[in-house]
C-alpha cells in the first residue's frame, strides 16, 4: 500500500510499504480521507518535538472496515467508520473512564511514532476505538469528527448554554469548529477575532460575527454585543489573545483555553482575580465526547461542508504540507484522499 512518510522535518514523500496485518481485538480500515491537523504541521516543521522523521502521521480520519481481528464483534466489513485516536491501556480504563485523555499511559495514533497512522491507504486501530458513521452524510465529514470533538470538549468545559454569548479568538479549523460547537450548544451570538480575511469570511459563512483586525477586540465586542460576552474561547493561546479573551468577558465570565500558540505566556492576574473570571484548559476529549461529536456529525443537523477547503490525492500530500507550512491562504481543512 501507499502512505505519506515524513522523511525528515520539512520533507514528506509518498512511499510503498507492506499492507498491515490485522491482530486480535483490532480492525483494518481502508482510509478514505485524513485531515491535515495543525499538530501535524508542527510535527512536520519540527516545532513541537512530538513527531519523528520516518513517521506516518494522521489522526483525523474516515474510512471503511476492511478486516476484523479475532474477538471483534458488532462491526461489519464495509462499514463506514471514524476512529478515536486516543488509545488507553486496558489496566487504566476503569480508573480513567469518562476522562480517558488524562490516563498517564495513553498514546495517540498519529503521534506515537511506533504506529503507522492514517496518512496511509490502510490503518490498524483497536476495535473499541472505532465509531460507525451512517451513509446518509458525506463520508468526508467523518474526517472532521476529531477536530469537532476538540471543540465540543472546550465548549462543554466552559458550559456554554442558550444564555451565553461567545467570543472565539482564532478562526482556523479549531476556531471554526468552536463556532459550530458553541452554536450547537445554544449560544445566542458568536463573535470571531481572526486576522485572515478568508478565515473571517468562512466563520461568517458559519454564522459568526467577525471582528475587524487591528481594532481593539474588547471595544468591538462591547459595541456589537451591547456589553462583554459571557464566554470566550481562545483557540490561539498566546499572551495577547488570552488578554483579549479576559477583557472581552463579563465579571464572573469563563475563558476556555484550547489554543497552544506558546508554551509560556504572561497573565494579567488581576483580570482574573478581581473580576472573578475563570480560565479553563482544554486539550483533548474523553471517549464519550468523541462519540458525541460523531453523533452530531451523523445526525445531519449541521452542514459541515464549509469546513473543508481542499481535497487532494495522496500524490499531492507533500505539496499540501509544504503549502500549509509556508502559510498558504487556505481558510479551512485540507483533506488528503487515500481512495484516489
Amino acid at each position: 500500500m501507499r502512505c505519506l512518510v515524513m522523511e525528515d522535518f520539512g520533507r514528506m514523500a509518498v512511499a510503498e510499504v507492506a499492507d498491515p496485518k490485522v491482530t486480535a481485538g483490532h480492525v483494518v480500515i481502508d482510509v478514505v480521507a485524513t485531515g491535515i491537523c495543525g499538530s501535524d504541521l508542527h510535527g512536520y516543521t519540527g516545532e513541537n518535538g512530538r513527531r519523528k522523521p520516518g513517521q506516518v502521521m494522521g489522526h483525523e480520519s474516515v474510512g471503511r472496515i476492511r478486516a476484523l481481528g479475532d474477538g471483534v464483534e458488532g462491526i461489519e466489513v464495509g462499514a463506514t467508520v471514524t476512529f478515536n485516536p486516543l488509545v488507553v491501556p486496558a489496566a487504566e480504563r476503569p480508573l480513567y473512564r469518562g476522562r480517558e485523555q488524562h490516563a498517564p499511559g495513553r498514546s495517540v495514533i498519529g503521534v506515537n511514532p511506533s504506529v503507522r497512522a492514517a496518512f496511509a491507504e490502510q490503518v490498524v486501530v483497536p476495535a473499541e476505538n472505532v465509531v460507525p458513521l451512517p451513509d446518509s452524510v458525506p463520508i468526508t465529514w467523518g474526517a472532521l469528527v476529531e477536530p469537532l470533538a476538540v471543540a465540543v470538549n472546550v465548549v462543554r468545559r466552559v458550559a456554554v448554554t442558550a444564555e451565553d454569548t461567545v467570543l472565539v479568538i482564532g478562526g482556523g479549523p479549531i476556531g471554526q469548529s468552536c463556532v459550530l460547537a458553541a452554536q450547537h450548544a445554544g449560544a445566542t451570538s458568536v463573535y470571531v477575532s481572526e486576522p485572515s480575511a478568508s478565515r473571517r469570511a468562512l466563520c461568517e459563512q458559519l454564522g459568526a460575527v467577525p471582528l475587524q483586525p487591528g481594532e481593539p477586540v474588547e471595544e468591538q465586542v462591547r459595541a456589537l454585543n451591547g456589553g462583554p460576552v459571557t464566554v470566550a474561547i481562545d483557540a490561539v493561546g498566546i499572551t495577547a489573545t488570552i488578554q483579549d479573551a479576559l477583557r472581552a468577558t463579563v465579571a464572573g465570565g469563563r475563558v476556555g483555553l484550547v489554543g497552544m500558540g506558546a508554551p509560556v505566556t504572561e497573565l494579567q492576574t488581576y483580570e482574573v482575580s478581581t473580576l472573578e473570571r475563570t480560565i479553563t484548559g482544554s486539550f483533548c476529549y474523553s471517549d464519550e465526547v468523541f462519540r458525541a461529536a460523531a453523533a452530531w456529525v451523523a445526525d445531519g443537523s449541521t452542514d459541515f461542508s464549509a469546513l473543508i477547503s481542499e481535497e487532494v490525492p495522496l500524490a499531492e500530500g507533500p505539496d499540501a504540507f509544504a503549502r500549509l507550512a509556508a502559510g498558504a491562504d487556505i481558510p479551512g481543512k485540507v483533506l488528503v484522499r487515500l481512495d484516489r
